[in-house]
């Protein structure tokens, strides 16, 4: 299986109630993650910087235009996976690096904010962070929340035999 490298960028979006954006990727879907719940973000194209092209993945995995919001790096992360690759359906490891945005919709409440998934995705839900723990969210997002505290490294083993 050949490996490739792959800079993603994701973004935590809060909205003005306190509430996270999750999706959850298509269990028979192309992701890295199928059947887990996540964050939006995807791999930075050659001609982008990272704002740009967390901006385009955001608008494009959620529908959720966040060019107007500021954003602020709070974690730098490396994971890996196997993938399929768009457009010729092989599946390759892929090894990635993560840089990891938050984003706060600071004038809306989550049910004021419209979502409109793309092909990757089939659900979504606007989650407390006390609820993050009920679901079976990614590697990379059960890294990310228990540095952010919203996950105990107790309730890790709960969150890995879900998978």
């Amino acid at each position: 299986m050949r490996t490739i490298e792959r800079d993603i960028v994701a973004a935590v979006i809060f909205s003005k109630d306190g509430k996270i954006l999750q999706a959850l990727q298509d269990p028979l879907g192309r992701g890295v993650y199928p059947g887990c719940w996540g964050i939006v973000g995807g791999g930075i194209e050659d001609d982008e910087d990272e704002r740009s092209a967390l901006d385009r993945e955001v608008l494009e995995e959620s529908g959720i235009d966040i060019s107007g919001y500021p954003v602020e790096l709070i974690h730098l992360a490396d994971g890996e996976g196997i993938k399929k690759l768009k457009g010729t359906g092989e599946r390759v490891f892929c090894k990635m690096k993560f840089h990891t945005y938050k984003v706060l919709i600071h004038d809306r409440n989550a049910e004021d904010i419209s979502v409109t998934l793309d092909d990757e995705h089939t659900e979504y839900r606007w989650c407390d962070p006390s609820e993050l723990i009920a679901l079976k969210i990614t590697p990379p997002s059960v890294d990310l929340f228990t540095k952010l505290g919203y996950l105990k490294t107790s309730m890790l083993k709960v969150v890995s035999s879900s998978k």
